[in-house]
């Protein structure tokens, strides 16, 4: 039998998995994006001056600067994302959302409402949902780079 520690995270694990597999056909199809790479503009439109480095962007997403770099390549040449050289040294470089990203964005978001309301809607009482917000909030409240 497992704790109650084990089993909460288990089930939020599945309840994200599930979550990202019915985001994941939508996005695509709609708007010719993956989950990953609506995340990835989403950190640009959070961050300050809307710019990330790659190794931040890296942090923020948990995985490698590798990945971030073979993420953006495909992203660059259809112009949802670009570069921006620092002023003062050039060896720094950021991403940065171009405005066909910023409206894919803003696309993609009001999908991803729509998928967040089907998930909430017949299960929650609006209370509850209040309660599980601040639970929420709690268990990711020490990171600076929050997205909600």
């Amino acid at each position: 039998m497992m704790d109650i520690h084990t089993t909460n995270a288990l089930r939020l694990l599945q309840v994200a998995d599930e979550f990202r597999a019915s985001l994941a056909g939508e996005f695509s199809s709609v708007h010719g994006i993956s989950v990953n790479e609506f995340l990835l503009m989403l950190h640009l439109k959070q961050a300050t001056a809307h710019r990330l480095s790659r190794v931040d962007l890296a942090k923020r997403m948990h995985v490698s600067a590798s990945t971030i770099t073979r993420m953006v390549a495909p992203m660059e040449k259809i112009g949802l994302v670009g570069r921006d050289v620092d002023a003062r040294d050039a060896r720094l470089v950021f991403v940065v959302a171009t405005p066909a990203g910023q409206e894919k964005l803003s696309d993609a978001l009001a999908t991803f409402a729509k998928r967040a309301g089907y998930l909430f809607a017949d299960r929650w009482e609006e209370d509850e949902l209040g309660q599980l917000s601040q639970m929420l909030h709690r268990m990711t409240a020490r990171k600076a780079d929050m997205l909600a």
